[in-house]
């Protein structure tokens, strides 16, 4: 697919290359495409039947299907909610389980596509930080592809479950001293000198590319129409990004002419993007010991969160705090009125839902979708807080 790296900051326009930030002014890059060009054929591929799958949107997708690192990411279910609706008193809330992804987390969709672009371009390792779903899933693709993976930990910081799982698809685990942000700032200066090492954080613009067709999915499971309100649990802000970029590239391809409001949830522990929103700021200041039971989204350093805001302000929509109780609350409702088991922070986005409806944020006809990141077994610990064995 043919396509540019461009500054979301300057605005330059670079070709394709193994760069994460602008070499001009430092900001994150996007990827652009001629819209005009794509549409009459990915509504064809549209009109095509066929399961729902991040590679059915391959016609919006920087990499070549051809190439595919995949193992059945996507088409996640979509499901009505049936008796938590009565505590927010709207007409149609929905539960996006992008816990049904193969190993357990939303983070498979862009990982299928940075892993495919990883091997396009020659990489033999790839790396990560991580609070766990990130090494996970990158663990597991880089297994398919046959590439090395290192991942970065804030050492005892890190769910045993998630952790598990990049061990046991062959990656090597490295403990840093510190928070996520500290690993991240490790892995990006090891990135920057090593050749052959890619970096597939949600900086890496390849990985937002596969967010974004949560966005796609939803469109075409409530009939080819979007959502009024969308809420996504927010840490280092990316997927907020990605499903923002999805919804905007539907509307530039003339498929809807609306678009959702977004309202991020941060855990009150760990929340510097809704502080910002909530101050006006231009900026994010960073907190440098966020705390939650979420671990998920315990970042105080988002890496996009000027992405993150201007989402949210592009759709008229809102960043949020929820605290822990309300979180685990809400893990505990999930699973007891609708059957998902969600780990903490997917959690935050149904946390936001209720938090919303009391802040008057939402409306009684509007059709909401939450997304729900990660399953439960990921955190076992977390919701054994709340059950009796």
């Amino acid at each position: 697919m043919k396509h540019l790296l461009q500054c979301i900051g300057c605005s330059k326009e670079f070709k394709p290359t193994q760069i994460y930030t602008c070499p001009e002014c430092g900001d994150l890059l996007q990827i652009i495409y001629d819209y005009a060009s794509l549409g009459r054929q990915l509504r064809e591929s549209l009109n095509t039947p066929g399961p729902l799958s991040v590679w059915r949107y391959h016609r919006i997708l920087p990499v070549s299907i051809k190439n595919a690192v995949s193992i059945g990411e996507g088409g996640t279910g979509l499901s009505k909610s049936s008796r938590l609706i009565q505590r927010v008193d709207t007409t149609e809330v929905y539960f996006k389980n992008d816990g049904q992804n193969p190993t357990g987390s939303f983070k498979d969709r862009g990982m299928t596509v940075a892993i495919t672009r990883a091997v396009e371009i020659g990489a033999k390792r790839v790396l990560c930080a991580s609070t766990g779903n990130t090494s996970a899933s990158m663990a597991a693709y880089a297994a398919k592809a046959g590439l090395r993976a290192v991942v970065l930990i804030p050492k005892g910081k890190i769910a045993m479950g998630k952790l598990l799982q990049a061990v046991v698809h062959g990656a090597k685990i490295i403990q840093v001293d510190g928070n996520f942000d500290k690993a991240l700032e490790r892995a990006r200066g090891m990135a920057s000198r090593r050749r052959g090492l890619y970096l597939v954080n949600s900086l890496n613009p390849y990985r937002i590319e596969g967010q974004k067709t949560l966005a796609f999915e939803v469109w075409e499971q409530l009939g080819r129409r979007v959502p009024d309100v969308v809420f996504v649990p927010v840490g280092n802000a990316g997927n907020i990004s990605a499903i923002w970029k999805g919804f905007q590239e539907l509307r530039q391809l003339r498929l809807t002419r609306e678009v959702p409001r977004m309202i991020g949830v941060q855990a009150s522990g760990a929340a510097p993007l809704a502080d910002a929103y909530a101050k006006g700021l231009e900026e994010v200041v960073q907190w440098p010991n966020p705390e939650t039971v979420a671990s998920a989204i315990r970042i105080g350093a988002p890496v996009s969160w000027k992405k993150a805001l201007r989402a949210v302000r592009q759709s008229k929509g809102a960043i949020i705090k929820a605290s822990d109780e309300e979180i685990t609350t809400a893990q505990r409702l999930l699973a007891n009125h609708e059957g998902i088991f969600a780990e903490p922070a997917s959690a935050a986005s149904v946390a936001g839902l209720l938090k919303a409806k009391r802040l008057h944020l939402i409306k009684t006809y509007e059709t909401i979708v939450c997304v729900i990141t990660g399953h439960g077994l990921k955190d076992q610990k977390a919701a054994a807080n709340f059950v009796s064995l």
